[in-house]
This record gives structure tokens, C-alpha cells and sequence, in this order.
């Protein structure tokens, strides 16, 4: 892999989604709406301040994951990914720069939907904002490496969107979200303790709460961050040149 080869593909990444109004809206501002929306069904009500920070690793990671591998897999039905890869540039450097692309796009909707939830939604954070903002961006780049993955299977657009029964419901069922993980049949439970989007809600809910200490939040931004990893390389050795 080459750095060089790697930001000049985030970079036309990056460009491509400039010229893209409606995914910049779907990626900086949907999220946001949908957790603001939760909070009105809820309104005065104590129920948002218990499901706000599983909204908050909920709606980024669903709008990260379809919009990187529905982009993704347009490279390769149009034949850009052919021609890209006909050149000096690998499939570690095309998926790394597009997980570079998103994961700065990432960043910023993250600021942004964890500004209007704890400033305008009034969701109480007990813990430092700075650690919510943290695991909330390590929660967006899992939806982004999982796009990825689900890509390099996927043949069309269509099959993305039924990937999501694989790949997205199972972790929001067995989240916790819901009903807490400790009181689900134990075999849904270890299911449950193995998926990336439960430590992801558990580590928001504790910085939310307070009532947990940082080692237990950063313990699982590492087990995201271990699945973040393991998608990429699984996402970089399987990516088809063209779908057939």
C-alpha cells in the first residue's frame, strides 16, 4: 500500500461527495433529525434520556453503513473500480482511502448529532462530552468499515439494502435497546455480547450515566475498533474488480 495513493483516493472521495448535495444531507443531517425526532415522542417524558445514547450510536451507524457501500458498489457496476485498479493502486489503498473519506465525514456528523442531542435534544451527559464524542465517531467508522464489507458481496444496490437483515438488525435486536442484554435468553445474550453496536450503546450509555469509569469505555472502543480493523482487511481481500 502507498499513503500517497491512499489520501488521493479520499480525496476524490471526498470531491465526488462535494458535488453531492443530497448524501451530504443524508450524511450531516438526517441522523441528527431522527434522534431530535425521538426526543419529541418522548418529550417530557424521562424515556429519551435512557434511549438517547443508543440513538446516538443507532442512526450514524445505519446512514454510515448504507451510504459507504451503496457508494462503494457504484465504483465497481460503473467500472471505475476496474480501471482505478488497472493502475498502480491496490485494494488495501482504494479501501483505505475510502475509509479515510468517510471516517473525516464521519467526524462531523458525529459533531454534529451529539451537539443536537446533548444542546438542543437536552440529553444529560454525566461523563465528559469529549469521551461521548469519542465512542460516538468509533461507532460511525464501525457502520463505515461494515459498509465496506457488505459491498465487496454485495451485486447491486438492492442487495445492500438486504444485507441490512444480516448485518445491521441482528445488532440492534440484541443491542439492548429494547431490553437489557443480562435479562434475554443466554444464548441471545452471548450473541448479543459479541456484537460491536452492544458495546457501542453500552459505552454511551455509561459516559452518559456516569456510572461506569474510563477504562470501562475505552475497553470497548477497543472491541469496536478490533471489529472496525477486521472488516477492513476482510472488505480488502475479497473487493471484486467488477460485478459479474
Amino acid at each position: 500500500m502507498n499513503p500517497m495513493r491512499t489520501l488521493a483516493t479520499a480525496g476524490r472521495v471526498l470531491m465526488q461527495i462535494r458535488h453531492d448535495p443530497r448524501t451530504i444531507v443524508l450524511l450531516l443531517v438526517v441522523p441528527s433529525l431522527l434522534i431530535g425526532l425521538v426526543a419529541w415522542i418522548f418529550d417530557e417524558t424521562p424515556v429519551f434520556a435512557d434511549i438517547g445514547p443508543a440513538m446516538l450510536a443507532l442512526f450514524p451507524f445505519i446512514v454510515m453503513f448504507l451510504v459507504t457501500s451503496i457508494g462503494t458498489l457504484r465504483e465497481r457496476r460503473s467500472g471505475t473500480l476496474e480501471r482505478l485498479l488497472s493502475m498502480p493502486l491496490g485494494r488495501g489503498d482504494f479501501i483505505l482511502g475510502y475509509t479515510l473519506a468517510f471516517g473525516l465525514l464521519a467526524v462531523l456528523q458525529t459533531a454534529v448529532a451529539v451537539a443536537y442531542a446533548t444542546w438542543v435534544c437536552g440529553l444529560e451527559i454525566e461523563g465528559s462530552i469529549w469521551m461521548l464524542f469519542a465512542v460516538a465517531v468509533a461507532d460511525a467508522l464501525l457502520g463505515t468499515a461494515l459498509g465496506l464489507l457488505a459491498s465487496a458481496f454485495a451485486r447491486t444496490e438492492f442487495q445492500v439494502v438486504q444485507f441490512m437483515p444480516v448485518f445491521v438488525f441482528p445488532q440492534i435486536l440484541l443491542g439492548g435497546i429494547f431490553l437489557p442484554r443480562d435479562q434475554l435468553p443466554d444464548v441471545l445474550e452471548t450473541i448479543g455480547d459479541w456484537l460491536p453496536l452492544s458495546h457501542a450503546i453500552d459505552a454511551l450509555t455509561a459516559v452518559s450515566t456516569g456510572d461506569e469509569d474510563a477504562g470501562y469505555v475505552w475497553l470497548r472502543v477497543l472491541f469496536i475498533g478490533c471489529w472496525i480493523v477486521g472488516a477492513i482487511v476482510v472488505g480488502s481481500l475479497t473487493l471484486r474488480r467488477r460485478t459479474p
